[in-house]
């Protein structure tokens, strides 16, 4: 017996890199999922099958063993080994496993990858093992395999893979989670070029350091941007939400974190037919995020292509983590 669970991605409309100091993050999940396949066997090791990530290999304690693929790629799979590990912890059980990992989600591209694995693989382990976790705890033992990943995670990315949707994050008063009707279907576009989070967090804080009264009142701006954006996105107003997000993309690029790819395929997506589009995530490279009529998704999506990324027309989903046993 085995059990599947999946988990989708996500992208944030609005509060990248001002969320960090003055919210609030405007989140969706998206139809795009990871699937962790999971069962039981003999020995105590974690095996895990990434093939289409490009590798495979196994945990005998902490130790990787790489049967596919470069050494150095075990720690790609150190988040999900201590995600399993952790939830055995919980449940208070020990197993050796196999692991069977697919995804839809590009990975280092600012659509929540890790942790949709993460949770993935949490909530697969705990059915296997143990059953009923809620979807609470899911969330959090997910979250200590985001910490391998990026070091003091927001929550934002377990969180919005766990329960689906759209999630507005603020740091003092934390997740709160909305349920839109007729929610807009988005064009996103893959740069196809992996960035660090952390590192692009990092430069932005420095140059606060540098220019503080400028880059606060940046933050500032974008911070209403987001509670703006929300209430368009409510109210359905597709053109003033294009508008908030070429604002948006514009004060990103100011800070040091867009790079002539992703203007590239913002500016295609415009011209051909985008009320607007904007960076999503860290920058730095991973994707962008255009909202238009559904009239013209083609349009922008052959104009991505054009450019050398990746068009993906993608809806939001309130699926957030499910599981099923498998013979």
């Amino acid at each position: 017996m085995a059990v599947e669970a999946s988990a989708p991605g996500k992208a944030i409309l609005f509060g990248e890199h001002s969320v960090v100091y003055k919210g609030p993050a405007i989140v969706l999940a998206i139809d795009r999922r990871a699937r962790v396949v999971v069962e039981e066997r003999e020995d105590d090791c974690l095996y895990f099958d990434a093939l289409d990530l490009g590798f495979s290999g196994f945990f005998v304690g902490d130790q990787y063993v790489p049967e596919r693929g470069e050494s150095w790629r075990g720690e790609r799979l150190k988040a999900l080994q201590v995600a399993a590990k952790t939830t055995m912890e919980h449940i208070g059980v020990k197993s050796g496993l196999n692991f069977i990992v697919r995804s839809e989600i590009p990975i280092a591209a600012g659509l929540g990858s890790s942790a949709a694995i993460c949770v993935a693989t949490v909530a697969a382990v705990g059915e296997l093992l143990g059953g009923g976790l809620p979807l609470e705890t899911v969330c959090e033992l997910a979250y200590e395999g985001e910490r391998v990943v990026h070091g003091t995670p927001s929550g934002v990315d377990n969180n919005i893979s766990t329960y689906g949707g759209i999630l507005r994050y603020e740091r003092a008063k934390g997740h709160e989670r909305l349920n839109l009707e007729n929610t807009p279907p988005f064009v996103i576009g893959n740069t196809r070029r992996k960035r660090s989070t952390r590192r692009l967090v990092s430069r932005v804080g420095r140059l606060r350091e540098r220019n503080p009264e400028i880059v606060n009142q940046l933050i500032d701006t974008m911070a209403n941007i987001s509670e703006e954006g929300l209430t368009a996105l409510k109210e359905g107003e597709l053109r003033c939400l294009g508008d908030l997000m070429n604002i948006n993309h514009g004060i990103l690029a100011s800070l040091g974190v867009s790079i002539s790819k992703l203007d590239l395929l913002v500016h295609a997506s415009r011209m051909a037919g985008a009320f607007g589009a904007k960076l999503t995530g860290a920058g730095g490279g991973g994707c962008m995020i255009a909202v238009s009529e559904e009239k013209n998704f083609e349009n922008i999506a052959k104009s991505i292509r054009r450019c050398r990324g990746v068009p993906h027309i993608i809806n939001v989903t309130y699926d957030g983590v499910m599981t099923r046993r498998v013979e």
